[in-house]
């Protein structure tokens, strides 16, 4: 369940097994080098614990990195948003992480089919985002679970976010948020033209997202997965993968199910 769960998968002793990992900013490495000096460090292979310390790129980044592996990764904050991140502190590091709940994330999944007939695929913890490539507005075919639901949206672009992805580039396009555990799936579209009012979908965890790009020719779309872009793409598939899973820490009175909660009544 991805609800925040207490954690139990590590030991009380972590003595010289948390891996410290920094964005390439001053502040984030300086923080690095005196939680180093305090609690030691471990290869990130090896570590059953790790410490990102940035924002919430840096966290990204290193779920990324960590990918098929699910090591509890515990961001503190060293950048500027920190929407994944605890507060820095330098103290009881420790104890922090053994009171620390956990919230458990699944990717998404990209196949991305190019002009050329080659497919990517490539996973996303935030969003696959469709956007035009020129001034052009795209022109896109919605099809869920094998059943057309938009016959052409004519749009700058459009998105699949994941929950913990939904306060990111999905909320600054006007889509809604969406609880840990509501098994949901927002699919909202960027500057639509046409249908104007439509203003995306909620989606089941389990479906299965097509997008056929309409006069592609003309009107040349671009795939993107987190950091992975596809140029010149024609069709697009998106769906949850739960045989991947990331594990997020957060100290107990600030989880990530109460800052998803807490952003919808943020004006």
């Amino acid at each position: 369940m991805p609800f925040p769960q207490p954690l139990a998968l590590l030991p009380e002793d972590l003595a010289g097994r948390i891996a410290f990992l920094a964005a390439a900013t001053e502040t984030a490495a300086a923080a690095r080098d005196r939680l180093v000096a305090l609690y030691g460090d471990a290869p990130a292979e090896t570590a059953l614990a790790i410490v990102a310390l940035g924002g919430d790129g840096c966290m990204l980044e290193t779920q990324h990195r960590l990918l098929g592996r699910n090591i509890p990764v515990y961001g503190m904050n060293c950048g500027s948003v920190g929407f994944l991140m605890n507060d820095f502190r330098e103290d009881a590091l420790v104890e922090r992480l053994a009171v620390a709940q956990a919230a458990m994330l699944y990717p998404l999944r990209m196949r991305a089919v190019a002009a050329d007939g080659t497919a990517h695929e490539a996973l996303a913890i935030n969003e696959v985002s469709l956007l035009r490539e020129t001034r052009q507005a795209a022109k896109i075919r919605i099809v869920v679970d094998g059943k057309e639901r938009l016959r052409e949206l004519i749009c700058d672009g459009v998105l699949v976010a994941t929950p913990a992805g939904s306060t990111a580039y999905n909320l600054s396009a006007h889509g809604p948020i969406v609880p840990l555990g509501a098994n949901l799936l927002p699919l909202t579209p960027i500057s639509a033209f046409r249908p104007r009012r439509w203003r995306g979908a909620l989606l089941p965890g389990d479906a299965a997202v097509v997008f056929e790009i309409l006069e592609a020719e003309k009107r040349p779309v671009a795939a993107v997965a987190d950091y992975t872009e596809v140029r010149d793409v024609r069709r697009v598939e998106v769906r949850e993968d739960r045989s991947l899973s990331l594990t997020l820490l957060f100290d107990p009175d600030h989880g990530l199910s109460e800052r998803i909660i807490a952003e919808q009544f943020t004006v």
